[in-house]
């Protein structure tokens, strides 16, 4: 019987050199998870949120003044206008605006006034007008006793906050108000002296028209002749050919051209906020150099005016007044110019960009850049103007914050500084 063979085992490993080799099962598994990790990761990286570019600025430490901004007018202090006192006939006027005149200088000619003053009404309305001028005097001269009183009061002032900062309870700033109290109360007496000069000019010339060439009080044919109440310039000619005037019809505007003032009217909200002798600069007048000013008297009584909205606005005029004796060389009257009006103001303050604030519920709050992300942060604000804030806590010196930041900034996202 012939002898056979038994062949064992698995045909398959019968062969190995006949057939490609396969990775063991764990090894294939291990490979699709590290490429699935891969995968992950990069999408991940991909769509990962990108830092957020914000503009960042340094909390430090300085000078935190807050103002009110405004645009204004100057004009003379004291103006005075020259109206003719009678129904006359005007000569023609030879005198210019910015002419110099003196007190008593003439300024204009009326011919004719004597058909008028044989009417009894004219004649009793002259008189009726004298006697208000008169009054008028009385007024001017009760005005300037008034101002001298406060003056004395306000040098008074003056010594008690200089002995005070001698003895070491006062301040300079007190010394400063005091001071700019008495210039104020100064100026207010200068006016109402040159108020008094005007009030007796405008008595003396009623009383020449009313009376005639020998004194009565029917007029011949002599002109009546109109006179500079006080010294100045001539700012400004109504009525320049001759002809027929009618009474208190205005000639001509004088005063003093160097005695200027500015007036800026603002919101009622912000005057409230400012008192006398605030410190102010005036810009936008065409010279490149800031003009010195102050507060010398707030209106007591305001007005309604409409803006360019279409909204009623209750605004009340702020009278600003040079600094020194230099004055405002190079303005005029009417001339329009920027105020700037100081209402508050402390150094060595920790301070922050006003555009870094925001709002968070009813406090304010912050973004500050700490460890490669932003964090809000609720600060307690003090002193506030338009480009900067005073913080009380919630930072320190030397933190960085989010100037003006965007819909994308918030709590705990990542930046990058531009």
């Amino acid at each position: 019987m012939p002898e056979t063979t038994k062949t064992t085992g698995d045909s398959r490993s019968a062969s190995p050199a006949g057939r490609g080799w396969e990775a063991p099962r764990w090894l294939r598994t291990a490979f699709l998870v590290a490429a699935g990790i891969a995968v992950v990761a990069v999408l991940a990286m991909a769509f990962r949120p990108q830092p957020v570019a914000v503009d960042l600025a340094r909390v430090d430490r300085g000078t935190v003044e807050v103002a009110v901004e405004e645009d204004g007018r100057t004009r003379v202090r004291d103006r005075f206008v020259v109206t003719a006192p009678v129904a006359a006939t005007l000569r023609r006027i030879t005198l210019e605006a910015g002419d110099p005149v003196e007190a008593g200088d003439e300024l204009a000619r009326l011919d004719g006034p004597e058909a008028a003053l044989t009417d009894t009404r004219t004649r009793a309305q002259l008189r009726a007008r004298i006697s208000a001028a008169e009054a008028g005097v009385e007024g001017a001269v009760a005005m300037a006793e008034g101002a001298e009183a406060a003056a004395v009061e306000a040098r008074e002032g003056l010594r008690l906050q200089e002995v005070l900062l001698a003895g070491g309870s006062g301040s300079p700033s007190a010394v400063e108000r005091a001071e700019a109290m008495v210039r104020a109360r100064e100026a207010e007496i200068r006016s109402a002296r040159f108020a008094v000069e005007a009030a007796r000019g405008e008595v003396e010339d009623l009383r020449l028209a009313l009376a005639g060439p020998d004194g009565s009080e029917v007029g011949g044919g002599i002109p009546l002749v109109l006179r500079a109440p006080v010294r100045g310039t001539v700012l400004r000619v109504h009525r320049e050919s001759g002809g027929a005037v009618a009474p208190g019809e205005p000639l001509l505007e004088v005063g003093d051209a160097g005695a200027l003032e500015a007036v800026v009217d603002l919101l009622s909200a912000d005057a409230v906020r400012i008192s006398a002798g605030a410190e102010a600069t005036l810009g936008g007048w065409g010279g490149e150099a800031l003009l010195s000013a102050r507060v010398r008297r707030i209106e007591p009584a305001g007005f309604t005016r409409v803006s360019a909205l279409g909204i009623e606005e209750q605004r009340v005029n702020v009278i600003l007044e040079p600094v020194g004796d230099g004055g405002w060389p190079g303005l005029g009257d009417g001339f329009r110019i920027e105020a700037r009006i100081l209402v508050d103001r402390a150094d060595d303050v920790l301070r922050v960009p006003a555009g870094a604030l925001f709002r968070l519920g009813t406090e304010w709050a912050v973004f500050v850049a700490e460890g490669g992300r932003l964090r809000e942060r609720v600060v307690e604000v003090g002193r506030r103007s338009q480009a900067e804030a005073e913080i009380l806590s919630g930072v320190v010196e030397g933190d960085q914050v989010v100037i003006y930041p965007s819909d994308r900034v918030a709590e705990g996202v990542r930046y990058r500084a531009r």
